[in-house]
């Protein structure tokens, strides 16, 4: 028997939700170029069609869970405009800032954003309609008791399998060596995924179409050492 009120379908969020006060043009951004671009988790159980998302046909979709300020994200959007992305940030600066790469390249044929918690999207998506999904720089969560807020692990591991395409890639990073162990850990033992790496240099170097973030910018002016894992989804 399941509990279908609201509570039940609301996965509880950690960290904060807004910064520094906006300024003018990226609160504008907010009230008029977010809604035609908002990806809302759907209330009728009816799930997420992806060929409805795009004015027109893209050939794959890609996922960023966490977007940050939304650098990644909208690179990727215009390196690929034949892709349609779909990126989730709760943090609502982080949300401007990607509004405003939107508006300066003129992104908004292939980005849909979720300004919320990336996992009633995730359950709404068909299964396997995912090509590829980035989980880069999320929040290490380093108290040992707040190991099960961390996103890589038991809770969605099963999320993003369902999802990804077979051959499909799941893109992680961090500069934390704690996030690191449990990622690595917890995605190599997940028995539908398949570590990529044959070589040190294979998670010490990032991959070819690799887009620094404003983040692992300053981690790396830190002294602290990015560590890039990509996993296959294996054939079902």
């Amino acid at each position: 028997m399941t509990d279908d009120s609201p509570a039940q379908h609301r996965p509880l969020l950690y960290g904060r939700r807004r910064g520094r006060p906006l300024r003018q043009h990226r609160s504008t951004l907010l009230e008029e170029l977010l809604p035609r671009l908002q990806l809302d988790p759907p209330t009728d159980g009816a799930g997420i069609n992806p060929a409805t998302l795009f004015p027109e046909p893209k050939r794959d979709l890609w996922f960023e869970v966490g977007f940050g300020g939304g650098e990644h994200l909208a690179q990727q959007a215009a390196a690929n405009p034949d892709i349609g992305f779909i990126g989730c940030e709760p943090f609502i600066n982080g949300v401007a800032n990607l509004l405003q790469h939107v508006e300066a390249r003129d992104l908004s044929g292939n980005i849909r954003i979720c300004p919320d918690d990336a996992r009633p999207i995730l359950d709404a998506l068909p299964e396997a309609s995912v090509g590829r999904v980035f989980v880069l720089f999320a929040d290490p969560w380093p108290k040992l008791r707040h190991a099960e807020r961390r996103f890589v692990g038991p809770a969605n591991l099963p999320r993003l399998a369902r999802v990804l395409k077979d051959g499909a890639e799941l893109r992680l990073a961090t500069d934390d060596p704690r996030l690191c162990r449990w990622m690595l850990e917890h995605a190599w033992r997940y028995p539908e995924l398949e570590w990529l790496a044959e070589k040190a240099a294979d998670w010490r170097g990032p991959p070819a179409d690799w887009v620094q973030t404003r983040y692992e910018q300053k981690a790396l002016e830190a002294g602290r050492v990015p560590v890039y894992l990509r996993f296959r989804r294996k054939t079902r």
